[in-house]
């Protein structure tokens, strides 16, 4: 563990800690997150999701950040996404249950709200299995879109508000990992088991954990990244 290991993990414990600690803080943190939930889920996802390609580029490079790597316009469009995905929880955690009792899956509307049961958790499955296989595609598309143009314009700011060249860039995508590793391992394999517990629990503690779990991807596309 090297020197800026650290302090990294000094910074983590010194900005955990109070909420542990203090009632208060703690207090005032959920009340704020109901309160301003679209607000959380871009300041949540702008600093976990983008703290995990941090430790990513970490364990692929031995470094947090470095130049043309674009830290701050990655939080950026994490902070963007995360707003999708606060927007993705909302319509798919409704409506689903809506579609299970459509065909037949009495109260499901009701169920994912009451204790743990096993009509709990295939609701919670249900919800996983269609924001995962409608939603996040499109989402991990675009940010790849955008992790490509980050990069090619030297992790600026001012360059993240250049215009993207959609076509060019959907072209140079290698396709051949994004589909059999992206979509068809991390998909079934790690975020429809993941998103199945996030809706285990209550809907405030759901964004914060889907953010947590983008800490989890970066770990998981880093070490794809030094297998391959």
């Amino acid at each position: 563990m090297k020197k800026k290991d650290i302090v990294v993990i000094s910074v983590i414990l010194i900005t955990l800690t109070p909420f542990f600690i203090f009632d208060s803080v703690y207090s005032f943190y959920t009340q704020f997150n109901q309160n301003n939930g679209f607000l959380m889920s871009f300041i949540k996802f702008a600093i976990l999701a983008t703290f995990g390609e941090s430790l990513g580029l970490r364990i692929k490079e031995g470094v947090y950040n470095k130049a043309g790597f674009g830290l701050l316009p990655r939080a950026v469009v994490w902070g963007v996404l995360g707003l999708s995905i606060k927007f993705a929880f909302i319509v798919f955690a409704k409506g689903t249950p809506f579609f299970l009792i459509y065909i037949g899956f009495e109260n499901a509307d009701t169920i994912i709200k009451e204790a743990f049961s096993f009509k709990k958790l295939i609701t919670a499955f249900s919800i996983s299995v269609a924001i995962n296989t409608i939603y996040a595609p499109v989402m991990m598309t675009l940010h790849k879109i955008t992790d490509i143009h980050i990069i090619n314009n030297g992790g600026t700011i001012r360059g993240l508000l250049r215009k993207i060249n959609f076509s060019e860039i959907l072209s140079k995508i290698n396709w051949k990992i994004q589909w059999n590793f992206v979509f068809k391992k991390t998909i079934p394999f790690f975020w429809i088991p993941a998103h199945t517990i996030t809706f285990l629990l209550q809907e405030d503690m759901q964004v914060l954990f889907a953010a947590l779990l983008g800490i989890a991807l970066g770990l998981i596309l880093a070490f794809a990244n030094l297998k391959k």
